[in-house]
């Protein structure tokens, strides 16, 4: 307590007047201290002294007033404030070396006579004197703010060989409020064995009581290569203990091989969703883009932008960014020049314009075309299907039709799982595209059309993990459909990398898949959210359940009715083989939609959609009493 005293005194009341006072009092004794030096019979100069020390004090007033030396934090000194005090100092002396020549000159007063070794003695220990006294001030600040500080008691789980460089991570950071308690281990053979006098813990050991007997506040995952089902056992585990849960990064993520303590981050949602760690260096992706131009429609939304990252990392010839989003290509751009990337162009200009897209494929020439540029977000495409058929649908006919143009080697489309069975606008419309692109591969002799078809991405614009967390700022409550929904998901970088390899992949016209693990409920994402912000639901942040919006459902295939998968050398892609004969009059229906949608209204544009689409059924939505209505 005395200690918390002293160091609100010293942070609130240590003025700048209090330091000149201070700086005075030291630059007097220094003197006094001169006088001890320099003469052996003090008490003969004593008086001489005494009338000095007065006149001493207003010259070094002066000074410092001049110089503003006394300005400075002094907890925070530095290199400026020492060049401050012996600024201050040297026009001190200056001042009293020329009285004292003066003094000589014009015999002024007995009392400014100061011999040479006293004015130069106590200069230079006024200046030592001045600026030790501001760095001992400085380190009494920090022993004793340091002493005082809030220091967490954690548990590390993991005893091999990452959780000994977490324990020596956190004691050799000066600054770490961390002290760990122990390690915990699920190793029979290293359990009530120590670590450096740290005791290594049993997992199970770990209970309500063992927490607050020992005060414990936080758990550090420190296992390399963890399994994502392991480390969502464990958090979950901790968190019911109402601990804080952090982790330790993949040693590819250290500083120069080193792990510094500020890499130790609290675990995200990300980590708990069983996505294993990818490799976005692919050779095989490498050799397909080696020399080429791509073209890159959709380039700065959430998929687009990270395809052009990963295509930044091989040696294209050029990569052509194109988006009607005009901000957001801007700052791609902005990031891909930051580091050091050339070799690509961005325009704006967007995927309904035939007339510009062609312009662009005869100037630039790609050999490889990646689609990403939809409209993807289901409330608003359903009160929007011209919208969703303009884009979706005609812009994707125009970018297959200039590609069959120009005999571009390579189309690769990304489709979503809400194409299977659809239930909405959008899903129905992006499941017309895979079908337009169908027609064209059937007919195309030389390019080859890929279509891919996966589930939502972690942090995507408009996906519900961000969505969470500005509700979680805002206090809440979260949001969601209904407690039994449920959603695939993957990470943007593992999508797009699979979207690379599976543009390699095939003859052409195969629609691939991709595994996207375990489908989640997003109740549970939403409580384990709250959970890992160190809140608790519902005392702190409760779930409000809103209801199905318009064309959702309340789980997502990536199937169709008489589909099954074939695989691939790869385990994670697998193509989607249609057993059913599609509609030979497909094509044409097509481009009777793409014709005359401008001219009908939403009920109509439905029905066209869902004559193009049997298997499209709305759900929750105002075109429900469409469904089976021939037009």
């Amino acid at each position: 307590m005395l200690k918390k005293i002293i160091l609100n005194a010293l942070k609130n009341h240590a003025s700048k007047w209090v330091v000149l006072f201070v700086d005075l009092v030291l630059i007097s004794s220094s003197y006094v201290f001169t006088y001890f030096v320099r003469f052996i019979d003090l008490e003969a100069q004593f008086e001489i002294l005494l009338k000095q020390l007065p006149i001493l004090i207003i010259i070094a007033l002066i000074s410092f007033l001049a110089v503003g030396s006394y300005k400075g934090i002094i907890r925070h000194t530095g290199t400026k404030d020492v060049f401050n005090v012996f600024f201050g100092v040297s026009i001190f002396s200056l001042i009293l070396t020329f009285g004292v020549i003066l003094n000589k000159l014009f015999t002024i007063s007995s009392v400014l006579v100061i011999p040479r070794s006293v004015l130069l003695i106590h200069y230079l220990v006024s200046i030592f004197v001045l600026v030790i006294s501001r760095y001992i001030f400085k380190a009494f600040y920090e022993t004793i703010s340091s002493q005082l500080k809030t220091l967490t008691n954690v548990l590390v789980f993991g005893a091999g060989e990452s959780g000994i460089i977490t324990y020596n991570a956190l004691n050799n950071e000066r600054k770490s409020n961390y002290v760990v308690f122990g390690f915990i281990d699920d190793d029979k053979n290293k359990i009530n064995k120590k670590i450096n006098r740290i005791k290594i813990y049993d997992a199970k050991k770990i209970t309500e009581d063992f927490v607050s007997k020992n005060h414990i506040q936080e758990v550090i995952i420190s296992i390399q290569n963890l399994k994502p089902n392991r480390l969502l056992e464990i958090t979950d585990e901790y968190l019911k203990l109402n601990l804080k849960v952090k982790i330790v990064p993949p040693l590819s993520k250290w500083i120069e091989g080193d792990l510094n303590a500020n890499q130790i981050q609290q675990i995200n949602i990300e980590d708990l969703l069983d996505r294993d760690q990818i490799t976005i260096d692919n050779p095989i992706v490498q050799r397909d883009v080696d020399n080429k131009v791509v073209l890159v429609t959709g380039a700065a939304g959430s998929i687009g932008s990270e395809i052009s990252r990963q295509l930044c990392l091989y040696s294209c010839k050029l990569i052509v960014l194109l988006d009607q989003a005009e901000s957001p290509l801007y700052d791609l751009q902005q990031e891909l020049i930051q580091k050091g990337i050339t070799n690509f162009v961005a325009i704006v200009s967007d995927v309904r314009d035939k007339h510009k897209i062609s312009r662009i494929f005869k100037k630039y020439k790609p050999e490889r075309v990646f689609h990403a540029a939809a409209y993807k977000h289901v409330p608003l495409m359903e009160k929007s299907p011209y919208e969703a058929i303009k884009v979706n649908v005609l812009g994707t006919k125009n970018l297959v039709d200039l590609s069959l143009e120009n005999e571009i080697e390579r189309f690769v489309m990304i489709s979503t799982d809400k194409a299977v069975n659809p239930t909405n606008v959008m899903g129905a419309s992006k499941r017309i595209a895979e079908l337009y692109i169908s027609c064209a591969s059937k007919n195309s002799k030389t390019t080859k059309f890929t279509t891919t078809r996966f589930g939502n991405v972690l942090g995507s614009n408009g996906s519900v993990i961000p969505l969470f967390k500005k509700q979680i700022e805002n206090g809440g409550p979260l949001t969601v459909t209904h407690k039994d929904i449920t959603r695939y998901f993957m990470t943007i970088p593992e999508a797009c990398s699979l979207v690379l390899e599976a543009g390699t992949m095939g003859k052409g016209g195969e629609i691939y898949i991709f595994d996207m693990g375990k489908s989640v409920k997003i109740f549970e994402i939403a409580k384990r959210m709250i959970d890992l912000s160190g809140l608790k639901y519902p005392e702190d942040i409760d779930i409000k359940i809103t209801g199905l919006r318009p064309g959702e459902k309340l789980y997502e295939e990536l199937l169709a009715n008489g589909e099954n998968t074939i695989k691939t050398y790869h385990e994670k892609i697998m193509i989607a083989k249609t057993q059913t004969l599609e509609d030979p009059d497909i094509k044409s229906k097509i481009d009777d939609l793409t014709t005359d949608f401008n001219l009908l209204d939403n009920s109509n544009l439905v029905k066209l959609m869902k004559a193009v689409v049997p298997e499209y059924v709305s759900n929750n939505s105002e075109f429900e009493k469409l469904d089976n209505v021939s037009f």
